[in-house]
């Protein structure tokens, strides 16, 4: 029995505690207070410490405002749980007009689970002043009326609370009137206006009085109104008008100013209270108001509005007709205005349903849109017909419903003409007159891959200079397609077969989507100079259409080829040799000439020759256009008997290369050196049978041309006057074909090279005596003056020359000043193009002390080195103006 006790015991003991704990954790409650007004961010309070909980463990238990009446306009922060305000708080907002203002806030935490109760009141401030709703009341007061006579005012409004509200109201100074304040609770106090003593016209017909309003603030503020009392005479007669009823019909839209009709009204009372005046009744339409206007004396209703049948086709409007009494007499009249239709509103047109695209491989009759048309005014006004007025290939049907049509095609698309049509339809009613609307829609003719793609140029053309990068772009190609949208989505591919023809496509590939074209290799002119391919563009139609187009391309030069030593050779392949002259040679002996070529062309294969290292710098001279190597003056017992000569050979390339040759000369006594001269001679002239063979074949051909070009200058110049006086010669014959020619000198021979419109970069193979002209060695003295003459020579041939690289330069290069100049002959230079052969003759010559030769073109003297007087010039047609 005991031991049932003691648990029974324990079991209360236990719940106690448990309710106890439970209590303490839903019903723990604090109240704040705060100002209205507060800025936001405002600290309240700290809950966590109010509330006695850890603020590290308020995040992790979920610390938050769960519910409230007002829980956006605060907020709690996790960390160190204090309560602010979040937003600017305005009580009368929050609470209106509430005595007292109290926000319900509710906490939660988990973990266990807590809930705390937080109010907050709201504390008035005085931001408010009483304001009335008018600033000026008007009253009339009989004069018959009795002392005690209540009217009743409009009281004033404060949105603030309590105190804060408004408390009193002062009247000004005065004798007929006091204020009565009646208290209607919920901070309301309503001002009744008293008369304490008569009113008399004939001493004040009108009274002004102030009604301030106080609220309890400190300090208090205030608003002010100010009444008008007007003292009015007795009246006992209303107003009667002179019909019981007015009816009038109106057409719309009469012009503003329309006398709609005029009512009339007596009184019988006499003086003011008998004078009538109208005006709308009380409960007036504002539309009426906006339409129509009455006289207040003579009672003429008159339009100042726009009537539209369609907004109201009847109007009944109340009138008041008043007496000028202190206290009018007021009676009521209704007049019925009925509105007459016209023909005022345009019909209106509406797309009902509209494909806003169409194919343009469409049948013809397909429908695109279906139009419906229709007119506010009624009958004959409201009739009305559609119709399309362009020429174009639609056209409307109607349809079994009235005011409905069909838009559909009439005749067959083409998108790439006509991308889309801007159909104008027209609605016209059978008003008189009838009014017309338009509106314009818009079909789009949607594409339909019927063109294949067209390529920018055909054939394409591309100069592409050789030792490129393989995988870099060249070019590019372009074709458009005058289809849209994917079926103007182009792809480009190289057109790959195994022929003959199409063999260097494999060289190239194409990026399929922008027509950039690669090399997959690097291209070397002096293998390949030219060659084309073939490429597909198609499009991403379907089915695709595709079209091609040729490309040719050019390979262009590159300085990538070193010259080459030719002369002299050693044994072993080397650049080197030696050269055996007698000691007793003379000054401007020929000791050798060194030859070498140039796989490119143009400038890069123009070679220059020049003494890099000699041993003895007086004797020996090296010519840099021909390389040949010439003594400079006459051996002397002292000099030595073995000399070493390093040429260096360098092409014109934007980057020179060049190579060198080594010449070793050894100077033997005179029977030593004829001795060798016969055996080397022996050898060269087999060398040089072949070689003269062909020289004789292009000297006949030459010499028949030239024969032949003489005959006709003879006769050109029989035929026309010669004018001596002019730095120019004229010639009418010359067409611009660029002439050049170059004198070189082997031996005891002089040589000529000529070609047909050579131009930077001509070449001529080695071991070739095409378009070499062999002429003997001419000088023409007069009057103790060297005076050299040169005939330059250009014979046209099917292919291009191609022994050595063509030296050509116009008359402006290689300029020197003349400040030096020794002497200068009158310039006599002719030059005439001849079917084909350019003759150019230099009669006159400037020599300076250096011994440079030039000739006077164009204002400018160019001088040019030649050997023993003879000038190797290298004429270009284009030198001179005119012929």
């Amino acid at each position: 029995m005991q031991q049932r006790v003691r648990s029974s015991w324990r079991l209360r003991l236990t719940f106690m505690a448990l309710g106890m704990l439970f209590w303490r954790g839903v019903c723990a409650q604090i109240r704040y207070s705060l100002s209205e007004e507060q800025k936001d961010g405002t600290v309240i309070g700290n809950l966590a410490k109010d509330l006695g909980l850890d603020p590290r463990t308020l995040k992790e238990r979920g610390f938050r405002i769960v519910s409230t009446s007002g829980d956006s306009l605060f907020t709690v922060n996790q960390n160190d749980g204090i309560l602010s305000v979040n937003g600017k708080i305005d009580r009368e907002v929050v609470c209106e007009r509430s005595s007292s203002c109290i926000i319900n806030l509710k906490i939660a935490l988990e973990n266990p689970l807590e809930i705390h109760y937080v109010s907050i009141e709201i504390v008035d401030v005085n931001d408010h002043a009483p304001t009335f709703p008018e600033k000026e009341k008007r009253l009339e007061i009989s004069e018959s009326a009795l002392p005690g006579a209540r009217y009743q005012l409009q009281a004033a409004r404060d949105p603030d609370g309590g105190m804060n509200s408004v408390q009193q109201y002062k009247l000004g100074h005065n004798d007929n009137f006091r204020i009565e304040v009646k208290d209607r609770g919920e901070d309301l106090k309503m001002p009744f206006l008293v008369l304490q003593k008569p009113l008399d016209r004939e001493t004040s017909r009108r009274h002004k009085l102030h009604l301030t309003a106080l609220d309890g603030g400190r300090p208090a503020k205030s608003g002010t109104m100010e009444i008008i009392v007007d003292v009015l005479d007795v009246n006992d007669n209303m107003p009667v008008f002179t019909q019981e009823v007015y009816s009038v019909t109106l057409k719309e839209n009469v012009p503003v100013g329309t006398t709609v009709i005029q009512v009339n009204a007596t009184d019988m009372d006499d003086g003011p209270n008998g004078e009538v005046f109208y005006s709308f009744g009380k409960d007036i339409d504002n539309r009426i108001i906006q339409l129509f206007d009455l006289n207040s004396s003579t009672g003429e209703m008159v339009v100042i509005g726009l009537i539209d049948f369609e907004e109201m086709n009847n109007f009944e409007v109340d009138i008041q007709a008043s007496d000028k009494g202190p206290v009018p007499l007021t009676s009521d009249k209704s007049i019925t205005i009925k509105i007459i239709d016209v023909n005022d509103n345009v019909p209106e047109i509406e797309v009902t349903s509209f494909s806003s695209a169409v194919r343009e491989d469409s049948k013809i009759g397909t429908t695109v849109a279906l139009i419906s048309v229709s007119d506010l005014d009624s009958g004959v006004n409201g009739k009305v017909l559609c119709y399309i007025t362009e020429d174009i290939p639609f056209r409307l049907t109607a349809s079994s419903q009235d005011n409905i049509y069909a838009l559909v095609t009439a005749s067959t698309l083409d998108r790439e003409t006509v991308p889309h049509y801007d159909i104008t339809l027209v609605a016209k009613d059978a008003g008189q007159p009838p009014l017309s609307s338009v509106k314009t829609i818009t079909v789009q003719v949607s594409d339909v891959n019927d063109n294949s793609p067209q390529f920018s140029l055909s054939p394409y053309a591309f100069y592409v200079m050789e030792n490129n990068i393989p995988g870099k772009s060249l070019f590019s190609v372009s074709a458009s397609d005058r289809d849209v949208d994917e079926n103007a989505v182009v792809n480009y591919n190289i057109w790959r077969d195994s022929g003959d023809e199409n063999k260097y496509a494999s060289f190239i590939n194409i990026n399929s989507e922008n027509g950039e074209i690669y090399a997959l290799k690097s291209f070397d002119f002096e293998t390949l100079k030219t060659f084309q391919f073939q490429i597909i563009a198609t499009d991403s139609g379907s089915p695709s259409l595709s079209s091609n187009v040729t490309v040719n391309v050019f390979i262009l030069d590159q300085n990538d080829n070193v010259p080459v030593i030719l002369y002299p050779v050693s044994a072993n392949g080397s650049a080197e040799g030696v050269e055996e002259i007698p000691r007793n040679v003379n000054a401007g002996h020929l000791v050798t000439k060194v030859r070498a070529y140039d796989a490119d062309i143009g400038y890069n294969g123009w070679l220059l020759f020049s003494l890099q290292e000699v041993s003895e710098h007086s004797l020996f001279g090296l010519d840099r256009y021909t390389g040949q190597i010439r003594t400079l003056r006459s051996f002397t017992e002292t000099d030595e008997a073995q000399h070493k000569l390093l040429i260096l050979v360098k092409d014109n390339g934007n980057v020179s290369l060049s190579a060198t040759a080594t010449v070793i000369v050894k100077v033997v006594e005179p029977k030593e050196a004829f001795a060798a001269s016969d055996v080397k001679n022996a050898v060269k002239d087999e060398e040089e049978n072949d070689v003269t063979f062909y020289l004789i074949i292009t000297l006949g051909s030459v010499s028949v041309l030239f024969v032949i070009s003489i005959i006709v200058l003879i006769v050109m110049q029989c035929s026309k006057s010669t004018d001596y006086s002019s730095k120019y010669l004229q010639d009418t014959n010359y067409d611009g074909t660029l002439c050049h020619s170059i004198q070189y000198r082997s031996g005891d021979k002089r040589y000529m090279l000529v070609g047909p419109r050579m131009s930077i970069g001509s070449t001529i193979a080695p071991g070739s005596n095409r378009n070499t002209l062999v002429i003997p060695d001419r000088r023409r003295r007069d009057s103790g003056e060297d005076w050299p003459y040169s005939t330059l020579l250009n014979t046209h041939s099917a292919s291009p020359p191609t022994l050595l690289s063509v030296w050509m330069m116009k008359s402006t290069v290689l300029q020197r000043t003349l400040n030096t100049i020794r002497y200068c002959r009158e310039p006599k230079i002719k030059c005439y193009h001849i079917y084909g052969v350019c003759v150019c003759v230099c009669v006159c010559v400037c020599v300076n002390e250096q011994g440079y030769v030039g000739i006077d073109i164009q204002d400018k003297i160019s001088f040019m080195k030649f050997e023993d007087n003879e000038p190797a010039f290298h004429v270009h047609c284009s030198d001179f103006r005119s012929f």
